[in-house]
């Protein structure tokens, strides 16, 4: 095996399994006449909801199940808000 070629297959590997994985952020947007959550990256919505509202809070329980965030767009898709759920120091380091 060529000098550093174990190396390189961690790195695909690694990116391989990002690729996979799904993200921890989940988008409420606009969808038809309502809302949705949608995960980032996902093609498809998770869930439907009458009101941004229910939405969010939809959105909500998943990622303080997950320890995941929460984004909120606007109507026209402007970010709103967004709320981190899990392993968030305060303060800051550094």
């Amino acid at each position: 095996m060529p000098k550093g070629r174990g190396q390189q297959f961690r790195i695909e590997a690694s990116q391989e399994n990002k690729e996979n994985s799904m993200s921890k952020r989940i988008h409420v947007v606009r969808h038809g006449d309502g809302w949705a959550a949608r995960r980032e990256g996902a093609t498809r919505v998770g869930s439907t909801h009458a009101t941004q509202a229910e939405a969010s809070a939809a959105a909500r329980t998943t990622a303080i199940r997950e320890r995941g965030e929460v984004v909120i767009h606007r109507p026209n898709g402007q970010i709103r808000d967004a709320n981190s759920y899990g392993n968030d120091p305060y303060p800051p380091k550094g």
